[in-house]
């Protein structure tokens, strides 16, 4: 069975460990071993060492830097507080906001999914069907305003990424509204789903997303899905920036802690569907009524637990980021078992 190869910086391990050193320091070499033997042998009876317990493996990673725009799909990603990260592209940390500030998403501009991000030579690049190539510098100019913008009803800053940004992106969709691309910075105060959600805690921190930094969804759960429709849909509908295979179908709504890579990631609530579900990846089509019909006909919660979710529909889950780290695919999905 797989171990932990090392504990924590804060963890009780760390803490026998200084005390067995000061213990044998200060008793002499020939007392210390039988003292330290019998010191390491009640700890260990008292603190057994949790186990992993393998669970699933990665079979897909995404960022989506711009929210609402076409995923990344990656063979590593760093994960820190604030979700993954490749590079200097970060997950959903460029906006697009209305003439108030307010976010736009693909829930109301479904074609942003057809905006395909990537960054070279210090720009973030975007392109999209029948449109030049965008490229707007990664480190913006402190010229550029800073505004306070609107995420689900929370303020989040943003510094603006300038006209030549915003006229592509109004052009791009067509829209008689002035659109703006907006960026945050690491000065600038992140989200708190605590604020919103109670099942969070109070370390949990986000950025532009809807709800957390980090939503994992395995291949089964699709498949399983895909069974009660008719029109098939793909795992890019539903949007994970982890994607787990060689699990039971909902897997992913049951495990507590886990250990993938050098992270630790733990389970806060199901992630709640809206029609942002409806729009076909490939097309930009949104249709409004598949899934999401058939979620709230499946996926709906526990009666238990609609205080929480109401009748919204649920399929993929949140987690909270632990311990920061690398994750890569093919990494075995381990359980944090305390024994």
């Amino acid at each position: 069975m797989n171990r932990f190869a090392e504990a924590g910086p804060q963890s009780p391990r760390r803490t026998m460990l200084v005390l067995a050193t000061g213990f044998a320091a200060a008793a002499g070499l020939g007392l210390a071993v039988l003292g330290v033997r019998r010191l390491l042998q009640a700890y260990w009876q008292r603190y057994p060492e949790p186990k992993l317990v393998k669970v699933a493996e990665v079979s897909r990673l995404f960022i989506y830097p711009v929210k609402s725009c076409k995923g990344i799909p990656l063979t590593e990603v760093e994960v820190n507080q604030l979700g993954l990260q490749k590079g200097p592209l970060k997950d959903r940390q460029w906006l697009i906001v209305d003439e108030k500030w307010h976010m736009i998403t693909g829930r109301v501009e479904p074609t942003l999914v057809l905006v395909s991000v990537s960054s070279e030579n210090g720009f973030l690049c975007l392109n999209a069907p029948d449109m030049e190539e965008l490229r707007v510098p990664l480190k913006l100019p402190k010229s550029n305003p800073v505004k306070m913008c609107r995420v689900w009803g929370c303020n989040i800053e943003g510094r603006d990424c300038g006209d030549e940004a915003a006229n592509w992106i109004s052009t791009y969709l067509k829209n008689s509204k002035a659109f703006r691309l907006v960026c945050y910075e690491p000065s600038m105060r992140p989200r708190y789903p605590k604020e919103k959600e109670p099942l969070f805690m109070d370390k949990d921190m986000t950025v532009y997303n809807d709800t957390s930094s980090c939503m994992m969804m395995s291949e089964e759960t699709v498949e399983d899905f895909n069974t009660k429709l008719e029109k098939k849909v793909k795992i890019e509908n539903f949007r994970p920036v982890v994607v787990v295979k060689d699990c039971k179908p909902y897997a992913e709504d049951t495990w507590k802690g886990l250990q993938i890579g050098t992270a630790k990631l733990h389970h806060r609530m199901y992630c709640t569907r809206c029609v942002f579900t409806t729009v076909d990846p490939d097309t930009g089509i949104i249709d409004r009524k598949e899934p999401l019909n058939s979620l709230r006909r499946y996926r709906q919660v526990d009666p238990s637990e609609k205080h929480i979710y109401k009748s919204v529909p649920v399929i993929g889950s949140h987690y909270g980021i632990e311990k920061r780290g690398v994750i890569r695919v093919g990494d075995p999905v381990y359980l944090i078992v305390d024994q």
